[in-house]
């Protein structure tokens, strides 16, 4: 079973995340702050990490950053999660170092085309 990271500090999208991701047949883990991101990539090895941009403390774009200087996560793919969605946000965030971007309310469909796409590196 493979293994991704939630970080999303809204407990109710973190549970409905947790709960189809699962159902898929996926292994989750949650964090709800970026701090938490951290020290749980420092201890874990996940093999997709789905991060939301607006977090308290470090925010989704530090947190990945920080996590990619990590040598096994050069190659782990880490996907930008959030509500900013104007036009230009998307390049932005893949500009800042994010390996994908998906705009909330997430659209499960549109969430799992992102990780089949993500599958040969191991998802």
């Amino acid at each position: 079973m493979k293994k991704i990271l939630v970080v999303e500090d809204n407990p109710f999208n973190l549970d409905f995340l947790f709960e189809l991701l699962t159902m898929n047949g996926f292994n989750v883990d949650g964090a709800k702050e970026g701090n938490e991101a951290i020290q749980k990539a420092n201890k874990e090895i996940y093999d997709l990490i789905l991060m939301d941009i607006a977090l308290p403390g470090i925010d989704g774009v530090g947190a990945m950053k920080i996590i990619k200087m990590i040598p096994l996560y050069n190659s782990i793919p880490i996907v930008a999660m959030t509500a900013f969605a104007l036009r230009g946000d998307r390049e932005m965030y893949l500009k800042a170092g994010f390996d994908a971007y998906i705009s909330k309310p997430i659209n499960f469909p549109d969430l799992m085309k992102i990780i089949a796409k993500f599958r040969g590196s191991g998802v």
